[in-house]
């Protein structure tokens, strides 16, 4: 038989904890529209919450000339959010406006004040918040300049992102860059070689270079699968292979399971082109890559390692802590790349000494909170 236990009245906390409560849940249900940045969209998605919280009779989101979004009665008076707007840029603080200043015919509006204040990122005015009232105190100024403050966090770190997004891509194309020069001229002789002696095997390693070359430079996003990732290392190998020959062997194990993770993109190619130019090329008679991906509960587990010669643990240390002199192949790169995506936890791990080859693990969680291809 159930038994009911009845809570007292107050076991949620004080009517003060109560609304403390509901303003950090209206807060909540504007941040991932702000953190997209002010545009009409998210505007128009975060006014009514920014109303709700304010409780005030009318709010206006702008840019720093126009209205993007209002909610609440007045709709007359949205004519005059946009040059509002650009007085509050100019002024620069939270002001006060007056009824007074603005032409209305509606003989019953119950608007007599109008309290604006900017909203900024790195010390630049991208709009503002105006919170329209029948009368203005102190209370009403402190509070919208409070809340524009918390909006104006929310669009800092939207820019952030962007800024981080605009990064990401940047050292990806400087990934390729650094690719591109070593490869394609050695790819390239590679395939010449062959083209009077096997024609045949010449075609195959020109269409296996294009593919390579395509998913190389084509525009991605900042993520891809391991599946696909792997399958360009796939044909960077084969390329190296017509290169060096016997010189250089090649062993792949990949778990099935793990071929539709996340990773981002161009993440294991430079580990790779790593132990090929810094492992085996500078070893006489050549030697061995070994790349294995598995299954680990949550977690995929990727591993490039050669038998090749070897690194000095301190340069490489150096290296992943960005000294760009050092990192001629992106391991840094990656490395930061790795971190940005999923957290400290999963950045690179190297095993090196000089002569005993060189083992870079990589983790990578099998589902990461906005990390998608």
């Amino acid at each position: 038989m159930a038994r009911w236990h009845w809570w007292p009245a107050g076991h949620l906390g004080s009517e003060a904890d109560r609304a403390t409560f509901r303003t950090l849940h209206t807060a909540s249900l504007m941040t991932s529209a702000l953190r997209t940045g002010l545009t009409a969209v998210s505007a128009e998605q975060s006014v009514r919450h920014l109303r709700s919280l304010l409780a005030t009779h009318a709010v206006a989101l702008t840019d720093t000339e126009r209205l993007l979004a209002w909610d609440g009665r007045a709709q007359q008076h949205t004519v005059h959010a946009g040059p509002l707007a650009s007085r509050g840029v100019a002024d620069g603080a939270t002001t006060v406006r007056d009824h007074r200043e603005l032409i209305c015919n509606d003989p019953y509006c119950q608007v007599r004040k109008v309290v604006i204040s900017p909203l900024a990122v790195e010390d630049r005015v991208v709009g503002t918040l105006q919170a329209w009232s029948g009368a203005s105190s102190a209370g009403l100024v402190r509070a919208t300049t409070e809340v524009a403050r918390w909006v104006s966090g929310q669009l800092e770190l939207a820019e952030l992102d962007a800024s981080r997004t605009r990064l990401m891509e940047a050292e990806v194309r400087a990934l390729r860059a650094q690719i591109s020069p070593h490869f394609v001229y050695n790819a390239l002789n590679a395939i010449a070689s062959f083209v009077r002696t096997d024609p045949d095997r010449a075609r195959e390693l020109l269409l296996e270079f294009a593919d390579f070359t395509r998913y190389s430079f084509q525009r991605h996003g900042e993520y891809t699968t391991l599946e696909e990732e792997l399958r360009s290392i796939e044909r960077y190998l084969v390329l190296e292979q017509a290169r060096f020959g016997d010189r250089l062997g090649v062993t792949l194990r990949i778990a099935p399971e793990v071929l539709p993770v996340t990773v981002p993109v161009l993440s294991l190619q430079p580990l790779v082109e790593n132990a090929v130019r810094h492992g085996l090329a500078q070893k006489a008679g050549g030697g061995r890559i070994t790349i294995l991906a598995e299954d680990l509960d949550r977690e995929a587990v990727i591993s490039v390692e050669d038998d090749g010669v070897g690194e000095d643990p301190e340069k490489v240390r150096r290296a992943l802590a960005g000294d760009e002199s050092l990192d001629s192949i992106g391991l840094g790169n990656v490395d930061e790349r790795l971190r940005s995506a999923y957290g400290d936890d999963y950045g690179l791990v190297v095993e090196t000494a000089p002569g005993a080859g060189t083992k870079v693990i990589v983790r990578v969680p099998k589902f990461a909170r906005g990390v998608r291809p």
